[in-house]
């Protein structure tokens, strides 16, 4: 299994996922960590991604999910994956990719965000993201307004794993 964390930046993706995949012994892996210095440099002046910026982040995604299929290595990966597009994108790359949809209200996910330090996220994009979220159907969506093991504890039972 290819469990993807999704949802808008400041939803805990990160923090759960690296907690999920050292309970599970899996590796994880942020989604981050693999936009090019293009997009991140946008992020950092405050500009949102269009569509095209994410289409070579999630193609470098979609590269490492078929690796880590080919491999037979369950893995986390946190990714926003805002719109349906995006997630059957992912989904295209192995029909091993799970998805659950980590859910939170604007006003704790800004918090969240203003919290932050050394993340190249400009929070004042916040509103972008929600306005091209698109919430999945058929997908676990876990509040992340619970304590975070609680958090872990629903992904878990949900995907049974």
């Amino acid at each position: 299994m290819i469990l993807v964390l999704m949802g808008v930046s400041g939803s805990g993706k990160t923090t759960v996922g690296r907690m999920l995949a050292r309970e599970l012994g899996w590796p994880f892996y942020d989604g981050d960590g693999f936009h090019p210095p293009a997009n991140i440099a946008r992020m950092r002046a405050g500009l949102p991604l269009t569509d095209e910026h994410r289409r070579t982040w999630l193609n470098v995604l979609a590269v490492l999910i078929r690796r880590l299929e080919a491999e037979g290595t369950p893995a986390v990966v946190a990714c926003s994956a805002l719109r349906a597009s995006y997630r059957a994108s992912l989904r295209d790359a192995s029909p091993a990719v799970r998805f659950v949809y980590l859910r939170g209200p604007y006003a704790l996910i800004r918090e969240r965000l203003a919290a932050r330090e050394d993340h190249f996220f400009d929070p004042d994009l916040l509103d972008s993201q929600y306005a091209a979220l698109e919430e999945p159907a058929g997908v676990p969506a876990i509040s992340v307004e619970q304590a975070l093991e609680v958090v872990i504890g629903a992904i878990r039972a949900e995907l049974g794993i």
